[in-house]
């Protein structure tokens, strides 16, 4: 099997200002923020991030590297809102997108399976068909005749998660309590990088967990970090938990500038 192991800047240096990227995790839970922080440290700018948003996307947008943003929410999980996004969407300029978590499941899941859209129940009678002018509904071609909203395919073009173990080939495994649809973004994705505590031999995967927790196989990755502590400051069960500490001061010194810089240069530089 072909050794897939490299570096953070290896991965940043396969994409490009304008990507699509999309950011496994769910909000400040098992983020990849090791790669989100070579990011941080690139010149990339432009993207259109895609993510159940946590941190990841807040500091993607505090330092202005992301255009548009497609989401089911942007949460610390703690703490409710997180403040680095609030302000970018208050200064306008940020294209957003907010759909139903099931919507956003759906449109990876079309893109993973090379359709160009799913029907789905989720975002009838909301606003989200109001503020997504772009989303469109169809008629069951069955008896019933039920109208449904038709979630287009998010297709990426490069997806970043981060795992527990994975083998230098690629074959990953969560030892947490859920996925959080990263096999969805890395089968939506062209290019596709995983992060992970360790790097383990194959045989180990099974050893450390059940047959479930092996979702992601060789064939959906194209590179492996071995990052530990590459989720932090959010959690990654059972590694570690979220550092709470940090996680706050983030989160305050989005309002005060000298507090700002004081983080970046601690967490990013």
């Amino acid at each position: 099997m072909k050794d897939k192991r490299i570096g953070a800047e290896d991965v940043v240096a396969e994409l490009r200002s304008g990507m699509t990227l999309g950011i496994g995790g769910w909000g400040s839970r098992r983020k990849p923020m090791s790669l989100v922080r070579a990011i941080l440290r690139s010149p990339l700018t432009d993207l259109t991030v895609v993510a159940y948003g946590g941190p990841d996307v807040g500091l993607l947008c505090a330092a202005g590297k992301v255009r548009k943003l497609i989401t089911g929410f942007v949460s610390l999980d703690s703490i409710a809102l997180d403040p680095c996004y609030r302000a970018a969407r208050q200064r306008g300029g940020l294209e957003v997108r907010e759909y139903d978590e099931g919507m956003l499941q759906w449109g990876l899941y079309a893109a993973s399976l090379r359709l160009p859209f799913l029907p789905t129940r989720a975002g009838l009678g909301s606003d989200v068909l109001t503020l997504c002018p772009e989303l469109r509904t169809v008629r069951s071609p069955y008896d019933d005749g039920d109208e449904l909203v038709a979630v287009p395919a998010i297709e990426l073009d490069a997806a970043i998660c981060h795992l527990n173990r994975a083998d230098a080939a690629g074959n990953a495994q969560f030892l947490g309590p859920d996925l959080y649809f990263d096999d969805l973004f890395l089968g939506a994705a062209k290019r596709r990088f995983i992060s992970v505590e360790r790097v383990v031999p194959t045989a180990e995967l099974l050893a450390a967990g059940s047959v479930h927790t092996l979702r992601i196989h060789r064939g959906m990755v194209d590179g492996v970090v071995e990052a530990p502590r590459g989720a932090h400051f959010t959690e990654c069960p059972p590694d570690y938990g979220r550092d709470e500490e940090l996680q706050a001061r983030y989160a305050a010194a989005a309002a005060d500038p000298a507090a700002w810089n004081a983080f970046l240069q601690e967490y990013v530089a």
